[in-house]
């Protein structure tokens, strides 16, 4: 039987904002995707992988989850020793969730209790979330467990608050002139280091203040224009957005897309915004005009991910 695939995750909206409890709205990427599999362990890759697994099954022992989230890790650990590796095209360190898919496959594989979209109720994606967030801790040093959850759900996410999840509907997508795509920064972005500039940010009293009555206020917008399909409001906010991470989130913009961002911002023709943690890896673009943004931004590898 051959293993599912497991999709890559895009954080549209709610980077940094979700450690503070505003909304964050999320989604499959299947351009990536990674699977479970079997081999001789010949290439270094396949070695490399399997080796890791080992080092994470060792983790999860000495994990404690729910009873009804347990994984069979002596079924896992025989499994390899077979030679298992996990087989995936997901860039590390460029916020898409390279970590997040490998828990969803370890996680759909080898736990006792199946769930599906279908049959999984929303107090039970809340209970999965937090499993996956110990799960997935292992690789990040904390997790909010979302990463995995869209994984492996397939499914796009809406993250109400820290504890609320639940699926949503994204607005059909049409061949129009506007487009969300993926900047290549061109280098690999690490999150715990840029999580830990965060929480040091965090101790000062106005950026809490400005991340609360500022970046939440326009984050948590974002979120509902682009549900509404009401794209006035969307790119108002979004501005807003990109000037407020321009002016407060320096450190995680890679040192590639300073001046692209800035140029954004002055000609109103893209804005950018963070996709993930940042530091490297993927920075998300919006416009009205995707050909006029694609010239603008000639020498990028970029990416669409989405019409209007």
């Amino acid at each position: 039987m051959t293993n599912p695939l497991f999709y890559a995750k895009i954080l549209l909206f709610g980077e940094y904002g979700i450690i503070e409890d505003s909304q964050g709205l999320t989604l499959p990427y299947s351009f990536y995707k990674g699977t479970l599999k079997f081999w001789d362990l010949e290439s270094e890759f396949e070695k490399k992988s399997n080796l890791s697994l080992k080092k994470y099954s060792d983790y999860l022992l000495n994990l404690e989850v729910d009873e009804k989230f347990r994984i069979n890790i002596a079924d896992f650990q025989k499994d390899i020793a077979s030679g298992l590796f996990f087989d995936s095209n997901i860039p590390q360190g460029y916020g898409v969730g390279s970590s997040g898919a490998l828990v969803a496959a370890i996680f759909e594989k080898y736990s006792f209790i199946k769930y599906t979209p279908e049959n999984i109720s929303k107090d039970e994606l809340k209970d999965l979330k937090k499993v996956f967030g110990l799960l997935e801790s292992y690789f990040h040093g904390k997790s909010s467990g979302i990463d995995p959850l869209i994984c492996y759900m397939n499914l796009p996410i809406l993250i109400e608050n820290k504890e609320n999840v639940d699926r949503v509907a994204i607005p059909q997508s049409a061949e129009g002139k506007g487009a969300i795509f993926l900047i290549d920064s061109g280098m690999t972005g690490e999150t715990g280091p840029m999580v830990q500039i965060f929480f040091e940010k965090m101790k000062t009293e106005g950026f809490r203040k400005t991340l609360k009555e500022e970046f939440i206020r326009y984050n948590n917008a974002c979120i509902d224009a682009f549900l509404k399909k009401e794209m006035t409001p969307l790119f108002r906010n979004l501005k807003s957005l990109s000037v407020w991470a321009y002016e407060h989130f320096k450190p995680m913009i890679p040192e590639s897309i300073y001046k692209a961002w800035k140029n954004g911002l002055d000609t109103n023709a893209y804005y950018l915004k963070l996709c993930g943690s940042g530091g490297g890896g993927y920075i998300l673009g919006f416009t009205k005009d995707y050909a006029k943004a694609e010239k603008m931004l000639q020498g990028f590898e970029k990416e669409v991910i989405y019409r209007f």
